[in-house]
């Protein structure tokens, strides 16, 4: 079975965060400089929300508020939904996919161990398939 930590082992486990007193115009600039979809917002080392693409779109640009004049803390996501290194692939997917989010940050013994996307997983799953069809392909020729 694979975990959240098979797939942070090979992915890494770096984390870009803000803190809720940046201005939304800030985060978007960090967000586009390393190609990432959502922010961890962190506040002395502990998680308290989440800043995505869908944040900023939803509460920022259909509100008619300006990026420039609106701190993250303003629209992140506080309830943040987050799993831990031993929880599987096929649990994150079920969360993303029901909870219809994009990104959970990964918790261990409460602070932040890592972050994962939806095209981790599905990346994790299609190559763990594909390892199963080597698998039985090997099988059968022998």
């Amino acid at each position: 079975m694979l975990t959240v930590a098979n797939m942070l082992s090979q992915k890494g486990n770096v984390v870009y965060s803000v803190t809720s007193t940046i201005m939304v115009y800030d985060a978007l600039k960090i967000m586009g400089e390393k190609n990432i979809g959502a922010l961890l917002v962190i506040e002395n080392d502990i998680l308290t929300g989440i800043l995505s693409e869908r944040d900023y779109a939803r509460k920022v640009v259909l509100q008619g508020k300006n990026s420039r004049e609106t701190t993250v803390g303003e629209i992140m996501t506080a309830n943040v939904i987050t799993v831990a290194p031993s929880d599987s692939i096929d649990t994150c997917m079920s969360i993303m996919s029901n909870k219809h989010i994009r990104h959970l940050p990964v918790l261990n013994n409460n602070q932040v161990a890592g972050i994962i996307s939806i095209s981790d997983v599905v990346t994790a799953i299609i190559q763990s398939q594909q390892e199963t069809i080597d698998y039985l392909k090997s099988y059968i020729t022998q």
